[in-house]
């Protein structure tokens, strides 16, 4: 399985957001921070932005949000986004996969391999990525 880099660049880009909700960041602090290529992000966090997984705002005070909470996007509408079909078979959908005698059973083979990475990224969001602040890790020690 091939990860893109537009999906890895996506994905850091949001955490980065995710990690400081309420102030907006500028494409050149998330590439800085990240170290991600300065063009390259632009490009991909204009996918993020059509797909609705990232807001924007013009001017000095302008920068990117999150699109929704933190909790709602998952790395599946992250891939979605920048890639389109989670996985491909020389560039087409998996769908209408079919293939004669022996290999018949291959194609599903494939799309199972496309559904069990399709649970893992949906069971994942960005907040369960995000490390948890030192009050929440005091607070769970506490609970144990």
């Amino acid at each position: 399985m091939h990860i893109s880099a537009k999906a890895d660049y996506a994905t850091r880009a949001l955490l980065e957001l995710a990690r400081e909700p309420a102030r907006p960041l500028t494409c050149e602090a998330i590439a800085s921070s990240q170290q991600i290529p300065f063009r390259f992000l632009k490009s991909v966090v204009g996918e993020l932005r059509r797909a609705g997984l990232v807001r924007s705002q013009r001017g000095c005070e302008g920068g990117y949000w999150l699109g929704r909470p933190a909790g709602e996007v998952t790395l599946l509408d992250v891939v979605r986004a920048v890639d389109g079909e989670l996985i491909t078979l020389r560039g087409e959908p998996l769908a209408g996969l079919d293939y004669p005698g022996p290999a018949a059973g291959l194609p599903g083979v494939w799309r199972q391999i496309e559904a069990d990475a399709a649970a893992v990224l949906d069971g994942t969001t960005l907040s369960a990525l995000l490390p948890a602040a030192p009050a929440e890790q005091l607070s769970h020690k506490g609970a144990a």
